[in-house]
């Protein structure tokens, strides 16, 4: 890495050229934490202040984002999806039909007795096992959305038979999913959340709960979600009612 300094121009102006190079050309790829100080500080052979100046201007252009006690990141282009919130649809499917490639990051996996809330919106009694799944997906590698979802342990038995895709999973044994409500509302993400979905903490985000139902009006899933707000736009078709025919008497 080379700063080239144009006559007239100061330094540090150069290290903010050097530096926005090289992380549009890739140098950084494999890692969004910028390298410590001390490292950039070698490689460009100028001194901290210099360099901190210098990332202070690619901070304050949103190339570059600080996260206290954590270091400097950069700040990735994020995917940014409609989501037609009147069509219930896996995250796989829905990255697919966009053309992006759907992963995920498991944070949990197991079977548990349910929680209070998760007996409510199941149905299930205290004592009817759950199959709980919590994962970190990403589009083309970028952090969308936190999901945590519960299922009652008879639509499940064999929890290894779910890959990426939860709906995929519950289609093979023939508990498709047939229809779904969910609620959604702003939030604030807090730090653990913040950190996974490489946002600032108490970030803006949308929160939903959904609760999916088989034909026959059984519970099969209750998951909650928290959308990055910068990625995601819920879409919603909506429909004038008919003016109340007349009736003449």
């Amino acid at each position: 890495m080379t700063v080239e300094t144009a006559p007239g121009q100061r330094l540090y102006r150069a290290v903010v050229d050097a530096l926005r190079r090289e992380i549009e050309t890739g140098r950084f790829a494999e890692t969004q934490l910028l390298p410590a100080e001390r490292v950039l500080c070698e490689l460009l052979d100028v001194s901290r202040t210099t360099l901190r100046k210098a990332i202070a201007d690619l901070i304050a252009e949103g190339v570059l984002f600080h996260r206290h006690g954590a270091g400097t990141f950069i700040h990735r282009a994020t995917p940014r999806v409609e989501q037609p919130s009147s069509r219930l649809t896996s995250f796989t499917e829905d990255m697919r039909l966009r053309g992006l490639e759907a992963s995920s990051r498991e944070l949990e996996r197991g079977v548990f007795l349910p929680t209070p809330e998760e007996a409510m919106m199941l149905g299930v009694r205290p004592n009817e096992r759950v199959f709980r799944l919590g994962r970190l997906r990403l589009a083309d590698g970028s952090p969308m959305a936190i999901e945590r979802a519960a299922v009652p342990i008879r639509y499940l038995p064999e929890q290894d038979s779910v890959g990426g895709s939860l709906y995929e999973a519950l289609s093979a044994r023939g508990f498709k999913p047939t229809r779904g409500l969910q609620r959604l509302r702003a939030t604030l993400v807090d730090h653990a959340d913040a950190e996974l979905l490489g946002v600032a903490p108490d970030s803006p985000a949308l929160y939903i709960q959904r609760i999916a139902y088989l034909a026959d009006g059984s519970c099969v899933e209750f998951t909650k979600s928290w959308y990055r707000a910068d990625a995601y736009d819920f879409v919603s078709e909506l429909t004038l009612s008919p003016p109340p025919r007349k009736t003449h008497r």
